[in-house]
Parts: structure tokens; sequence; C-alpha cells
């Protein structure tokens, strides 16, 4: 019998209750932090719309600079603020908002704010980055983008910082209709899994109430004072009084304040009249590569000095972080182990963890990383089928013995949700999935059309993703999420399709493939569930969010852009992760990308190869329209032999990839033998290879949360409580972010002036 995720243990069957001892003890408490509301309400109107104008005019700016300046984020503190504003507001107007009014006005800051830290403008901004980088150039990628992705390097719209140049309008076009197929499939292919996991399978989805617990702890914000102190002076299972999330984010908030003034009010405040902007605490991160070479060689060390991390320590699982922490233990120890052994050959003294990081990944965490996920995804895939099996199994043996499932205190509402094909009357604003399919089908239809036309001969890969892989991974992902709160990805499909294609462009590589997974949005649809609050304000409130978002995107952006160069000494985090990025981006495009096939696709002997700065003006030309057919394509053993030849295929190592792969299973092997959590193992698998300098203070963070705060006030109690305090801190953070970055904003706008 399958478990029903609200149904107290004595009130199960003796097998159900058989099959409880089996879970995850981690897991578990997690769980039953939140029971599904009853009832559910309309949170959408005018003070939404308001709301939505106040985040996008008042915190995208702050959002945009702070992430450029740290790396960090303002967006929960930007949403919070936002809610805080509303709520007072209405307050003293004599006018109390609802929770569901409260609810939907935070997703739509959190709508506003997702696309303010990069946002459509800000990946127009990085893209303009990376075709001019010294990466492209040394791959002697330059002159080979297409103008349908990014202008050229000497268009005036990149020369001369200019977002609102004629030259962006087909990157912007294309940006328009893969945001609107975006939202059609969140509505409807989301929702879709979202039924078909959580309503019919009744997965638990264990990640799910954390992510609710930040919104409802508003809830505390709409009470009277009265059934506050009632609720303060009654005591949980555990003999603890409950924490009031009110005050926990209070104290959040203030520790948040007197961190940010250092971290960010120092250096936007000195910035306004020194060249540089002085730094107290290094940004992103303090880099000690150069430090302790000699002791570590070849291995990235540093620390990200910030007590937010250690807050996220509390609220993440515990074992997650003990894995990952675990791992990246045995990473410190095998670089310099590695090195010596000439594995990590590429590492030479002096290079920091940017470089380090990078060809350390070339020579070995790169493939060993495609060897863990390849080995995750077929033990995803392998849990995922047997599951359904034994479900099928166990629902003919409840049928045959005539068991109802739907005998318990919810009896009703589980018949209302048990049928995928009948849309649910419980108040949640349900759909049909009839509205899905179809919705799906449209959707499919728009993005194969226009990559077909950009990127023509794809045909087949397009029906191939569209029709099943996509479906197939987005069901194994909403599972998984749904038992175990992980997500998986099967490695180098995406690759692998390119390169078997034939394709010799870069095109192939930056059209907007129908290759999606969209499991991550059952979880989504399961936390708005546990809110309480109708699916249809969430819609109306995205239809209303995202345009006004995407909007103010290209104007501040096209401000910020303008006003300075965008990586720059002005931007320590954005230097540091750009460049990074852009390395690993163009080693990844170099798979494909063959200049001397696009430079003369009409002889029958290939011509040389050009050098890394070549600016042949052929290929120029030809890569600014959508291949037309048979022009830079090889057949299948060409591809393979030219791939053979890219950068990107020295750096598959196979050996070692089958390394990654043996490890991994026979981690889940030992693990499963031993009863070890589940979070652990994926927790460990995921750290290896990754950087130290976040792991230091979050391991801190758990070891308080796990060791004293849950002793302390309870561990259901703090569980429930932590999340307001990690997201009192970002508010605080974000406060001071955004009045110290508005004086940056006002000096750059004065400083340009013609008076």
């Amino acid at each position: 019998m399958s478990l029903n995720r609200d149904t107290p243990p004595e009130e199960l069957s003796e097998d159900s209750t058989h099959m409880a001892k089996k879970i995850d003890k981690e897991l578990d408490q997690y769980r039953n932090l939140l029971a599904t509301p009853k009832t559910f309400e309309d949170g959408f109107g005018w003070t939404t719309i308001a709301g939505i104008l106040f985040c996008g005019l008042i915190m995208t700016p702050g959002a945009i600079y702070l992430g450029l300046m740290t790396g960090g984020s303002i967006s929960s503190a930007a949403t919070w603020v936002t809610v805080i504003l509303f709520s007072e507001i209405t307050r003293r107007a004599l006018k109390t908002m609802t929770k569901g009014n409260l609810i939907i006005l935070l997703h739509a800051a959190a709508v506003i704010m997702g696309y303010a830290a990069m946002g459509p403008a800000g990946t127009l901004v990085h893209r303009a980055y990376l075709v001019t980088s010294d990466a492209a150039r040394d791959m002697g990628m330059r002159d080979f983008f297409p103008t349908w992705w990014c202008p050229k390097p000497d268009s005036p719209a990149i020369t001369e910082r200019s977002i609102f140049h004629p030259d962006w309008l087909k990157p912007i076009l294309i940006m328009v209709v893969t945001t609107f197929v975006g939202l059609l499939n969140k509505y409807t292919v989301g929702y879709f899994f979202f039924r078909l996991c959580s309503d019919v399978e009744r997965l638990p989805f264990p990640m799910a109430p954390i992510s609710a617990q930040g919104s409802l702890a508003l809830a505390d914000s709409t009470k009277k004072p009265e059934e506050l102190e009632k609720e303060e002076n009654t005591v949980d299972e555990e003999g603890h009084k409950p924490l009031s999330k009110w005050r926990i984010f209070s104290l959040g908030a203030l520790i948040g304040i007197a961190f940010g003034f250092i971290q960010v009010g120092i250096p936007a405040i000195t910035g306004l009249f020194l060249d540089k902007p002085v730094f107290l605490i290094p940004q992103p991160y303090l880099d000690t590569t150069t430090m302790t070479e000699t002791i570590l060689p070849a291995t990235p060390t540093g620390v990200i000095i910030d007590p937010g991390i250690i807050i996220t320590g509390m609220v993440l699982p515990f074992w997650a972080i003990i894995g990952s922490f675990s791992a990246i233990l045995v990473t410190l120890i095998a670089n310099p182990i590695l090195h010596a052994s000439e594995i990590l050959v590429q590492w030479q003294p002096g290079m920091n963890t940017v470089n380090a990081t990078f060809v350390n990944s070339i020579d070995f965490w790169m493939s060993f990383g495609f060897g863990t996920s390849a080995a995750i995804a077929v033990i995803s895939v392998y849990s995922t089928i047997r599951d359904v099996i034994k479900r099928s199994r166990e629902a003919k043996r409840q049928a045959e013995a005539g068991v109802e499932a739907a005998a318990r205190d919810d009896m009703e509402r589980e018949r209302a949700v048990s049928s995928l094909w009948k849309t649910p009357s419980i108040g949640r604003g349900d759909w049909s999935i009839g509205l899905c399919i179809a919705g799906y089908i449209l959707s499919s239809a728009i993005l194969v059309t226009l990559c077909n036309y950009l990127v023509p001969g794809l045909l087949g890969f397009l029906i191939f993703f569209v029709c099943f892989y996509n479906p197939f991974i987005s069901y194994v992902n909403a599972r998984l999420l749904g038992l175990t709160g992980q997500h998986v990805d099967i490695p180098f499909i995406r690759e692998g399709c390119f390169i078997l294609s034939g394709y010799n462009k870069l095109d192939i590589w930056l059209a907007p493939i129908p290759l999606a997974n969209y499991g991550y949005m059952a979880q989504s649809f399961r936390v708005n569930e546990l809110t309480g609050v109708r699916f249809r304000s969430l819609i109306f409130t995205d239809l209303v969010a995202v345009p006004t978002a995407f909007i103010l995107s290209f104007f501040f952006w096209g401000f910020i852009w303008k006003a300075n160069a965008i990586p720059s000494d002005i931007y320590p985090a954005a230097q540091l992760n750009w460049e990074l990025g852009a390395k690993s981006t163009t080693l990844l495009y170099s798979a494909t990308f063959h200049p001397e096939s696009e430079s003369d696709t009409s002889s029958s002997q290939p011509s040389p190869a050009p050098s890394a700065d070549s600016t042949s003006p052929a290929a120029s030309a030809d890569s600014t329209q959508p291949a037309a057919a048979g022009d830079g394509r090889a057949d299948l053993s060409e591809a393979a032999n030219r791939f053979a030849d890219t950068e990107f295929a020295k750096a598959l190592h196979p050996k070692v990839i089958a390394t990654g792969a043996v490890m991994t299973i026979l981690l889940f092997i030992l693990f499963s033998i031993f009863g070890l959590p589940t979070l652990f193992i994926y927790g460990m698998i995921r750290g290896f290879g990754s950087l130290p300098h976040g792991m230091v203070l979050e391991i801190v963070g758990a070891v308080l949360g796990r060791w004293y705060f849950q002793k302390k006030f309870g561990k259901k109690n703090f569980l429930r409580s932590a999340p307001a305090l990690a997201a009192g801190y970002a508010t605080g953070v974000g406060l001071i972010g955004m009045l110290t970055i508005a004086m940056n904003l006002i000096k750059n706008a004065v400083s340009s002036a013609p008076f």
C-alpha cells in the first residue's frame, strides 16, 4: 500500500507501517513538517500589480549591481521587503492583507527578482562579453557566432555598449518566443507531472515544506497579537514552545544589516569618490590557492566570508551537507596525489582558483563528473522503473482484495485527486490534463519550427527530444524529487546528439533546442499547494509579472552596462565568474567547431584551419545566416573523426569516466547495505571536484543546527523556524545593498549628464 504523506503512523496498515520503517529517517522529518491545506484562497489583485511595479522599479537595479559586485543575490531580500512594506501600508490604512494576498505578492516579487539577477538583458550583456572574450579569441570563435544570437564583436551594439541597438533585434525576438514557451510549459507540463506524482502517486516531496516555510512565516504578520500569544504558549509533542517566525525573521534581518554594511555598504560608498571601491572583505571569496600550493599543489582553496552560509547550513538537510563535505575533503586529498601521479598535468604554480579549477576540470574532474552523473542517472532510472512496477502490482493486489486507498481521514480529497484524467474539484484552481497536453504540443511545435529554421537538418533529433526524451527524463526527475528531494540529468545527451548531428558550426549550441527537464516544476506546484493559494492566482500573477520584468530588465541593464564595462574592476565577482564561464563554454563549443568547413563548404578539399585570431570574411558572412541544407555538416564517420581532434574531445578521458561511474555504483551499493541516509549519498557524489570555499562555514552551520539548536529548541520546531532566519538575513543584507547601491546609480546618472 502506498504511503499517504499526511497520514499519522497509527492510521497505517500493518504493511504500510513496515514500509514506513524502511523510509530514510533524514527525509522523514521533512515530509511531515507541513500538512496539505484543506482550503485554498485567491490572492491576485491590485495589490499584486502595485507590488510588481514597486519591486521591479526599486529592487531590480540593486539586485543587478549586487550580483555583479559580490556574486550574491538579494532576490529573497527584495521579495520580503516588498511584502513587509505592503503589509504595513495596508495595516496603517486599517485594512488587512489575507494570507493569500501576501503569498501571491511574494510569488510576484520572486518572479521579478528572478529576472533581475541576470534576466533577458543580462543574458545579452553576457553574450557580448563572450564573443569578445580572450577565451573565444584563443579558440578562433570570435567571428563565427551567428547574428541571430549576438551581434558581431565590431558592431556598435557591443563597442558602444548599447542594449537598444537594432543589431539586438533578432536575439530579443527569439528570447521573447522562448520566454512565452517557458511560461506555457510551466503551467502545462509542470502541472501534469505534479498531478501525476503528487496527487496520483502520492509522493511526499520532502523538500517542498522547507520552501513553503518561508512564505508561511508571513502568516504570523497577519495574525492578531492575542492569536500570536496563544500560539507561543502552546507546547509541541517534543515539549518545546513554538518559536515565533516573525521574531526569528527580525533577528536574521538585524544580522544581515550589520554584515551587509561591511560587505556591500562600504564598497558602494567608497566607490562614489574613489577610482576603485574599498573591499574590507574580499569578494566574491578569499582566494588562498597560491598560499597553500606548496602543501596542496593543484588544489584550489579559499573561503567565502559570509555568515549567511552558516545560516544556510542550518537550513539544508544535515546529511546532504555532510556528504558534500566528505567529498570535498576527498578532493583536497586527491588533487595533490593526482598531480604527483602526472594526471593533473596542466596545473602550474601561481594559478588562482579560476585557472586551477579550469585546468583540473580538463585533466580529470570533468570526466569524473560525467561518470558519476551517468551512474546516478542509471540508478535513478532503474529505481523509477522498479517503483512503477511495484506500485502497479500493489494497486492490482489492492483492487483484488477490495482495498480502497482512500479509506482514511482525507478520503474525500484523495478520491477527488486520485484520477489523473478527472479535473479535481477541491478549490485548488485545477484545470484539465487535456489542456496540458495541447499546450505541450503547441510549445513543442513552436520550438521545433524555430530550431529547424535556425539550424536545418535536425528535425529527427528535435522530434526525439520533444516526444520521447523530455517526457521520460521529466518523469524520472519528478519522481526523484518526490521521493528524495534530489534531481538527476543523463549526461552527454545534448553534447552527444550535437556531435552526432555532423554540424561544424557554433549555431547548434546557441539555438533554443527543445531539450529540457520539467521535473522540477512538479515540486514547485507542491510548494504552492502547501501555501494554500489557488493555482489560477499564480497564472494571473505571472501574466503580469513576466512581461514587466522583461521590459525593466532591458531598462536597468542598459543603463548599468552603458555606465561601466561589464565585467571590470568595479564588478569583481563578474570578473572572476564570467572568465571561468567563458573558458568552460568555449571548450564545450569546440566539440563541433570546425571553421575550415564553414569558410569553404563548396570545395571538395577542406580549407586549412584558420589561426586562433582568424577573421575570415567568408566565414563571418556565412555564420550570420541559418545554415542551408548540406552546408556546414558532415556524415557520421567524418563527424567522429573531426570530433576526435577537438579540444573538448581531448578533455574527455574514458578511463576516468568509467572510474567515476563504477565508484558511484559501488558507493550506492555500500551505503544501501549499511543503511546510510540517501541524502548523504547524493551529497557526497555531487561534492566530488567541488570548491571548498563555501563548505567551511556551511559545515559549521550544519553542526550548530544539528547538535545545538535542534536540541535546545526541538528538531521539528527549529526546522520550521530556520528558513525564516535565512530569509531575514537575506532581507537585511538586501536593504543595505539597495540603499548604498542607489547612491552609486545616482552618481553614474549625474556624471553622465550634459551639465
